[in-house]
């Protein structure tokens, strides 16, 4: 029978407790949400909305095709230059997703011949880059550079370290300065992916690139996504201008997908200019991430310190998480819940996303619930 392999695969998720399901929300949901990344609270403001939709008013409903066809408007345009000018770096390129940008990155800066240095704990949109580039990849331990400069000292040719710089499962930080040295000292570039940093990290939340004055270096090429932060879709590549010029000639990932929808470009534009005006919400970001850490570690639960935020929770097994979580929403709390195998280690997460509006009151009642429902 076609495909009669995918029931024993259906059967051995339930039996491990790793059965996933869409859960449509509505548009306006009483839960308190903990489990989006939409950090600074922006993805309804009404600046961004209003953004999204007079982009579509102007431009469409979709870009109608591709970037080096029909796909580049000027708001795409602008978008690059002012996203590239706000984090530090010579240029930028939109793509239709972070995951798009991620592979059109790695993909083209990994030719054949070359090595990928790339962490064991990235997100998988890089190792799916890794498995598509025509390099050879050799995974290294997590946030190490020592085994970076390891990996780098078997290899002549051209090299790139592939990094996350805030890592989504635990919340920590790459040692970015830590990864830049080893790669300079064997004149390899260095590729990190920035989505859990921008808008968090840095002055003004430029990213954390920026906040360990990595930011436009000639060695550095960053991804972002605009769909975090920036409460809207897509993705992006901070670079040289040359490497952005080659994006355009060789990342297969921008040549042949359609272009980014207006509506989501305007949106974050919009989002980019209230970080600007706001910086402060970066900073907010990272003190109710910093007092979720401290009231959840008080309350007796394991949870990582974290470096931006994302906050996560360790629960006792797969099938405990996922309970945890449901009874959570039970309790009119939306959190995140990690397991095997999105998590490289195999531990079970509750992942909580503290975001920038969240109010004490609400701090104290996530805190609360978790505590309540706790396995």
């Amino acid at each position: 029978m076609a495909f009669g392999w995918i029931d024993e695969q259906a059967l051995l998720r339930r039996r491990a407790g790793l059965v996933r399901t869409l859960r449509p929300r509505p548009a306006d949901s009483p839960l308190l949400d903990l489990a989006s990344n939409d950090y600074l609270g922006l993805a309804r403001h009404p600046e961004v909305t209003e953004g999204a939709a007079r982009a579509a008013r102007t431009w469409g409903g979709g870009s109608t095709g591709s970037r080096l066809v029909t796909g580049t408007t000027e708001l795409h345009s602008q978008l690059e230059l002012e996203l590239a000018e706000y984090c530090g770096f010579e240029a930028a390129l939109v793509f239709s997703s972070g995951y798009a940008a991620n592979l059109a990155a790695v993909t083209a800066l990994a030719p054949h011949g070359s090595l990928i240095v790339s962490d064991a704990g990235n997100h998988a949109s890089l190792i799916d880059g890794c498995r598509l580039a025509r390099g050879t990849t050799q995974v290294v331990g997590h946030a190490d550079p020592e085994a970076v400069h390891k990996a780098l000292q078997t290899h002549e040719g051209p090299a790139v370290v592939v990094s996350d710089t805030v890592f989504s499962v635990d919340g920590d930080a790459a040692p970015l300065a830590g990864l830049a040295e080893a790669c300079r000292e064997h004149g390899a570039g260095l590729l990190v992916d920035d989505a859990h940093g921008l808008g968090v990290l840095g002055d003004g939340g430029r990213g954390a690139p920026h906040a360990v004055g990595l930011a436009g270096a000639d060695d550095v090429v960053v991804t972002v996504t605009l769909s975090k932060s920036l409460g809207s879709q897509g993705g992006a590549v901070l670079g040289p201008a040359r490497v952005i010029d080659h994006l355009v000639n060789a990342a297969r990932t921008f040549i042949f997908d359609t272009g980014l929808a207006p509506a989501a470009a305007g949106a974050a534009l919009a989002a980019l200019h209230l970080l600007r005006r706001e910086p402060a919400r970066a900073t907010r970001a990272r003190e109710v991430a910093a007092e979720l850490h401290a009231r959840l570690t008080a309350a007796g639960h394991e949870a990582v310190r974290p470096d931006a935020a994302v906050v996560s929770v360790r629960a006792p097994s797969p099938e405990e998480a996922v309970q945890w979580a449901a009874d959570c929403r039970t309790a009119g709390l939306a959190v995140g819940c990690f397991r095997p195998p999105s998590v490289p280690d195999g531990i079970s997460r509750l992942r909580l996303t503290a975001r920038a509006d969240l109010s004490e009151a609400q701090i104290e009642r996530a805190v609360r619930v978790i505590g309540e429902t706790r396995p």
